[in-house]
């Protein structure tokens, strides 16, 4: 990897800090076609997995990105990413910080709040099925039927956290994912 195609790394995550809204897991599906379909630099399975490291790393879920940008490139890549999409958005959540909380109750902040709804649903299901898609390929029915008795409990029962990672856990020693 050359320092080419790191800037442009860098700044396709600067790009992305600012789509943002909701977390991070809304920018997952660019940055794997970044990273996977078009500079072949992680394959579908690795990305799955990265995603997965990162989320068990202590510390904020955007570090999730870094590690994606560690199993990348290495340090630089490291770098790269997880300065391209904190960078950008810090500053900007620094700059309008306080006219935002001036005027909270501004009809155009409030659309905009109310407009990035669907946005954020729509990304966040598309990393999830992004996510999804290396395990399904394998026959992996236990996957599915995991991911749908999690996604209606969500609707019913607030279970523990610690609940699903037992019920996880089961499924995984049983072969079921």
């Amino acid at each position: 990897m050359n320092a080419t195609e790191l800037l442009s790394l860098f700044l396709q995550c600067c790009l992305l800090s600012l789509l943002t809204i909701g977390g991070y897991a809304t920018v997952l599906p660019d940055l794997q076609r970044q990273l996977v379909a078009e500079r072949g630099w992680l394959s579908d399975a690795g990305f799955a997995q990265g995603v997965a490291l990162g989320q068990v790393v202590p510390g904020p879920n955007i570090l999730v990105i870094g590690v994606l940008g560690w199993m990348a490139a290495g340090a630089a890549g490291l770098l790269a990413t997880l300065i391209g999409i904190l960078l950008p958005s810090s500053l900007l959540v620094w700059r309008a910080g306080s006219w935002v909380r001036q005027n909270r109750d501004h009809r155009l902040l409030l659309a905009f709040q109310v407009g990035s709804m669907p946005l954020v649903l729509g990304l966040t299901l598309a990393s999830a099925w992004l996510l999804a898609k290396p395990m399904l390929s394998q026959g992996a029915g236990g996957f599915a039927l995991l991911a749908l008795i999690s996604l209606g409990s969500a609707w019913r029962a607030k279970w523990p956290p610690l609940l699903w990672l037992a019920v996880g856990a089961a499924a995984g020693v049983l072969g079921w994912i």
